[in-house]
């Protein structure tokens, strides 16, 4: 059975980072990876190279962060239910064995 990581990331930082690990968890392949973005992470979604994600990891945001900053979807890799609440980011934190932010 495959671990689950859980990655909150709240920061408009560290993207770089945030791929390397979704990279390294797919290579192992015994990882499944969820992030979540919230707040200023959702800035991210702007950002050339969160296309890269796409595929290393079921991804969802919050849609209050994501509206506050007037972003407005499309975003690649996140699909129109993947628009979410808070309520998304505690299930994470149910759902996974391990859990990290940024």
């Amino acid at each position: 059975m495959a671990k689950r990581l859980g990655i909150l990331v709240s920061s408009d930082k560290h993207l770089d980072k945030v791929i390397d690990l979704c990279r390294a968890a797919k290579k192992r392949g015994d990882v499944d990876v969820t992030l979540f973005f919230t707040h200023l992470g959702t800035l991210l979604t702007q950002d050339p190279r969160f296309g890269e994600l796409e595929g290393l990891a079921k991804m969802s945001l919050c849609n209050v962060g994501f509206e506050s900053h007037n972003l407005k979807p499309p975003v690649v890799g996140i699909g129109e239910k993947d628009y979410g609440t808070q309520a998304r980011h505690g299930e994470l934190i149910e759902e996974c064995d391990r859990y990290v932010t940024f």
